[in-house]
């Protein structure tokens, strides 16, 4: 209800400066105690997926804190977990702006962020410095000037860093904003990335005593045979999850509106069946769509933080949940 009234005036500001304010009071709102003020609690309905045991199986979206710099505030809205990043060795600013679109029409966001961070020494300190102790995924990406060829040296610099306080470890292959990003989702270059993150996971693993899962996270945009070679290299390499999915190139549905022709990924309501067809090709054994948890970025900004609990109250009433 807060949120219903406060929407016209976040809108009335540039995409990206609601998007800090939002942030900033959620910090607040956390700080007082006052969270049910954004958001009611989420009711415990527990899931259990890579040998993790979420509270719930409403998470966020990696991209909405890229740097983990609001982690305690964003926890107070009763996710079940939360994934932060996209996070790169380096620092970098990313895409110029305006990079950041609504089309309020379609429930609908464009970006063209392009991996902005303070990269992953920044993002390990502010994750130190929260007090959260739930379920928290780190989401790992390349410096936009590291070449393919040494692609996963990024990949592997950003799991060591992260490795002794994530719960679970995101590769993103598919991010539209970055150059050749999703070439590395072709079946050849994928077994590579793959199987070096692998063999680093079992070093660190013995290292350090723990075992922390990984996940790859997909683009939309896949034809039934990419999306088969993901699945057999995913399973082949051992990799605990697919997150489906990205943001999407394709402007179906929103191509009369003005702001798609901005260039950058798409994500929000117009992009429910192309995720929605991955997630089943993926588990095409299974009758329903398959997926085990989900996550938000678009739909809070659509929808308010107390579609945290809505959610969850949703798969509950239903058993939906396994």
């Amino acid at each position: 209800m807060l949120y219903r009234a406060l929407r016209p005036l976040l809108f009335a500001l540039d995409p990206e400066r609601a998007h800090s304010l939002s942030l900033k009071s959620f910090d607040v709102l956390a700080r007082l105690g006052a969270a049910s003020l954004a958001a009611s609690p989420a009711p415990r309905v527990p899931v259990r997926v890579m040998g993790l045991d979420f509270p719930n199986p409403v998470g966020l979206a990696a991209g909405l804190d890229k740097n983990g710099e609001h982690i305690d505030g964003l926890a107070a809205l009763g996710f079940g977990f939360l994934e932060v990043g996209a996070v790169t060795p380096r620092a970098q600013p990313g895409n110029p702006k305006p990079r950041l679109f609504r089309l309020p029409e379609a429930e609908a966001l464009i970006n063209r962020l392009g991996f902005n961070n303070d990269g992953v020494e920044a993002l390990t300190e502010n994750i130190h410095r929260s007090r959260y102790r739930g379920i928290l995924g780190v989401n790992v990406g390349k410096n936009f000037d590291t070449p393919n060829e040494r692609a996963a040296d990024d990949y592997l610099a950003c799991l060591r860093k992260v490795y002794s306080f994530a719960s679970f470890v995101t590769a993103n292959i598919s991010s539209p904003n970055t150059k050749d990003v999703r070439s590395l989702q072709h079946p050849d270059e994928l077994d590579a990335l793959l199987a070096a993150l692998a063999a680093e996971r079992d070093r660190l693993a013995k290292q350090q005593g723990k075992r922390v899962p990984l996940a790859v996270k997909v683009a939309p945009d896949l034809d039934e045979y990419g999306i088969e070679a993901i699945a057999d290299r995913v399973a082949a390499r051992g990799i605990d999850a697919v997150i489906a999915t990205n943001t999407t190139v394709s402007r179906d549905g929103v191509g009369h509106l003005p702001a798609s022709r901005e260039p950058g990924g798409l994500s929000g309501a117009p992009l429910k069946a192309l995720a929605t067809a991955v997630v089943r090709r993926l588990r095409r054994q299974k009758l329903d769509a398959g997926a085990d948890l989900v996550q938000l970025y678009t739909a809070l900004v659509y929808r308010g933080p107390g579609l945290v609990g809505e959610i969850v109250r949703g798969l509950a009433s239903q058993g939906r949940v396994r």
